[in-house]
């Protein structure tokens, strides 16, 4: 018989927000629609001075979903802990206000975790949706990363947290670093991978909204400041004695390069691009540098 009739655990669904009432209503929606019905919706506001409170409030007819506000502005990850206090499921998944899933996401990871033993936690492949062009591609046509998956996300990280389907005890015992608005995802599961087994389904479940403020430069340069720092405190810790860090070094310079390049500062982003240890694949940003800084902003929308 199939297990999905048995293993039916609530799923405390988290979204996070901050201003959020553009796009909030479709990412609710995609939960509300979701074909895996035990669930509740934990809205947890995040100091918003726009009409959030009295969208989310439309849809608290469906008994499911509860909605909570700061009393002031938290970092990102803050506001994930405090949110997770709030859940009664014994499952967690997050999805972030301007994105949004595929009606089956929920029920195909749960069929995956009642099929595997001492798995606790589960991501998918997804797809970009440019929010511009209004067209969607594929986050990963490679295969994702399953089993101890440490170095393959230092390497590469491709474990969107909009994907994750994980137990509850997870996110209490780890928590995320309260200190990161951008990398607390990426510094978690990395923290994660170390003890637990982490398994993907290779296809996209979600779908992540590339939008012109999520490249802005204070949001880059906040970017590598935080990047810059866990790589510094990480690198040498006894936990991490064996792994290569490198290529989260060679993030840092793409980030840098990419930060130089958007403020029309081609000498500064020369430089970084010829640092060691070097990345081919930041010869990408080479034909820029003969581009008119007024049109460069361009190639990265």
């Amino acid at each position: 018989m199939n297990k999905k009739f048995y293993f039916n655990p609530l799923v405390s669904v988290i979204i996070n927000c901050h201003n959020a009432s553009k796009y909030i209503p479709q990412s609710i929606k995609s939960v509300l629609k979701q074909s895996y019905r035990n669930l509740e919706l934990i809205v947890y506001d995040n100091f918003s001075k726009d009409k959030t409170n009295i969208i989310v409030k439309k849809f608290k007819k469906d008994k499911r979903v509860r909605y909570y506000k700061s009393k002031s502005f938290l970092n990102l990850y803050h506001a994930r802990n405090l949110a997770i206090k709030k859940t009664r499921g014994e499952l967690v998944a997050f999805l972030d206000a301007d994105d949004w899933w595929e009606k089956e996401k929920l029920q195909k990871q749960i069929n995956f975790l009642s099929n595997k033993k001492n798995v606790n936690i589960v991501y998918s492949n997804l797809f970009l949706y440019e929010e511009k062009k209004k067209k969607k591609k594929i986050f990963s046509q490679e295969k994702l990363y399953n089993g101890k998956i440490t170095q393959q996300l230092l390497n590469n990280f491709k474990m969107p947290i909009l994907t994750v389907l994980a137990k509850k005890k997870i996110f209490q015992k780890y928590k995320f670093n309260k200190r990161y608005n951008i990398i607390g995802d990426f510094d978690l599961f990395i923290r994660v991978s170390l003890k637990e087994n982490i398994y993907s389904l290779q296809e996209p479940l979600a779908f992540y909204r590339v939008h012109s403020s999520s490249m802005s430069s204070q949001r880059v340069d906040l970017n590598i400041s935080e990047l810059k720092n866990w790589f510094n405190e990480n690198r040498t810790k006894k936990i991490f004695e064996g792994y290569n860090f490198q290529n989260v070094q060679k993030k840092i310079y793409t980030l840098k390069i990419k930060n130089e390049i958007l403020r029309g500062k081609k000498f500064a982003a020369f430089k970084e691009l010829i640092k060691r240890p070097f990345n081919s694949h930041n010869l990408k940003f080479f034909p820029l540098f003969f581009v008119p800084n007024k049109i460069i902003k361009f190639f990265f929308k």
